[in-house]
Parts: structure tokens; C-alpha cells; sequence
């Protein structure tokens, strides 16, 4: 256990507004074993390369058991913090939540992505209502002594195409970064912002990290530095680099027999 706090402690000072933690998502114990060796500080998983390394589609259809064992053994297999993508938590009301929290804790990471998005839709929660989801995840990890860095994550950009973004849309999002914050959050994610003047009155507007996905069309690591971004992920764009990679190898392969 105090290995485990150690690290969660760890993992919470390496966000720094300006000085982002870059955290390149793996999927399973040997892409976290590269990444590390690459020079990570912290290891994450991303939901959606987890899912489809085991052929599954994302949005809790992976198996709860099955993610928590595999993240069990990412956390055996390198000496890091290891953050897990909890999407939403397998679970709707508080309680159910709490409980599925106490089983991850269990497997030694030490930070949760959690999602507002009502899973297998594209509407999300009520900002009360997520409010008090998030609160149930940090008072399970406050009973279990581990001060879990809780990434609060809002889809309100990336359910939304980028050209239809716009003030009310962050208006909303930092009305929710504040209720979050309030319930315990630790962090605050927006993955699907790519806008820079949106980015950067974001990061001013809350006292919690922000996180940024580096997905395409987004503003460069150095810019989005500037702006004030204190984490920057990568979510599927490693698994899905990977694949294209592996399949360009195997069209060389078996086309060269003639």
C-alpha cells in the first residue's frame, strides 16, 4: 500500500500547467514495457486499444474483469505510476461505482480516467448527476488511503465535429470542470478540444490540470505547453499507428513469395 501511495503521489506532481506529463496510452504489459524503456514517467491505458487488442469494440463491452486483470498485469510489469482509462466506471449510480473503484485500486494503479458520457450513447450526464459519480470515486479512494488522481473527463467536444465548437460549448465545459473539481476531481479532461484560444481560456479558467488528446489537427506539445496544458495523452492513435504499421509489414511479407 505504500508503494502504491507513493506513487500516486508521484503521478499527481507530474501535472504541471505549462510542464504537461506526456502519457503515450498502451494497451497491454508489453506496449507498457516499451513505452517505459522510451522514457515514459507514468504509463496509462487508453479504453479503446484495450478493447480492440482483444477484438472488442470500446464503450464497456471489454469485459470489467478482463480490463482490471490486464491492468493488473501492466502494473506488475513495470515501475511506474500506471493510470487506468475507467471510461465510466462499468456503472451508473454512486454506489455501484464505489465498488467497482475498490476492485481497480486493488490491481495497484494509481489514477482513473472517468467519463461523463452516458456510455452506449451520445448524451451525457448531468453535471449534478456526474458531480456525484465523481464524488463516489474519491471517497473510495479516500477510504482505501489512496489519493487516486481522478482525470474528470467531459465529451462535450468530442461528441461534437470541431467546426461547430464554440463559447456556449466552453461555457459549459467550465461550468463542469468546477462542479468536478468540487466533487473531488483531480483533473479535468477535454478530449476533442483542439481550438487554441478555447484550449488556453480553458486552462486559465480552472485550477485542475488540464488534459488534452493529441489527436489530429490538434495544436503541437510546444503549443499546447504554452497554453497552459498540464497533461497531454494519445488515446488510440499508438494502437492504431501500430496496426498500420503491422499490416504495411505483413502485405511486404506475404506478397514478396510472388
Amino acid at each position: 500500500m505504500t508503494d502504491q501511495v507513493q506513487r500516486a503521489e508521484a503521478f499527481a506532481a507530474l501535472h504541471q500547467k505549462g510542464d504537461p506529463v506526456i502519457l503515450y496510452n498502451i494497451w497491454d504489459a508489453g506496449s507498457a514495457g516499451a513505452v517505459r524503456d522510451a522514457g515514459a514517467k507514468a504509463i496509462a491505458t487508453g479504453s479503446a486499444p484495450v478493447a480492440m487488442a482483444q477484438g472488442f469494440s470500446d464503450g464497456q463491452i471489454l469485459p470489467l474483469d478482463f480490463a482490471l486483470d490486464n491492468v493488473r498485469r501492466i502494473v506488475e510489469a513495470v515501475d511506474l505510476p500506471v493510470t487506468l482509462d475507467f471510461e465510466g466506471g462499468y456503472a451508473e449510480v454512486p454506489s455501484d461505482i464505489a465498488l467497482n473503484a475498490k476492485k481497480a485500486l486493488a490491481t495497484g494503479v494509481v489514477g482513473f480516467n472517468f467519463e461523463d458520457q452516458i456510455v452506449g450513447t451520445k448524451e451525457l450526464y448531468e453535471t449534478e448527476i456526474q458531480a456525484a459519480r465523481v464524488a463516489a470515486l474519491r471517497e473510495t479512494c479516500d477510504a482505501t488511503g489512496v489519493p487516486a488522481f481522478i482525470n474528470a473527463r467531459t465529451d462535450i467536444f468530442l461528441k461534437a465535429h470541431p467546426d461547430t465548437h464554440d463559447e456556449a460549448m466552453l461555457t459549459d465545459t467550465i461550468l463542469r470542470a468546477q462542479a468536478y473539481a468540487d466533487a473531488g476531481a483531480s483533473g479535468f479532461f477535454a478530449p476533442g478540444l483542439r481550438d487554441e484560444v478555447m484550449i488556453g481560456k480553458l486552462c486559465d479558467a480552472t485550477e485542475l490540470p488540464v488534459n488534452i488528446i493529441a489527436l489530429p489537427g490538434t495544436p503541437d506539445n510546444v503549443t499546447l505547453a504554452k497554453l497552459g496544458v498540464a497533461r497531454i495523452s494519445y488515446g488510440p492513435v499508438p494502437y492504431r499507428e501500430m496496426l498500420g504499421w503491422l499490416k504495411a509489414k505483413a502485405e511486404t511479407a506475404l506478397q514478396s513469395a510472388g
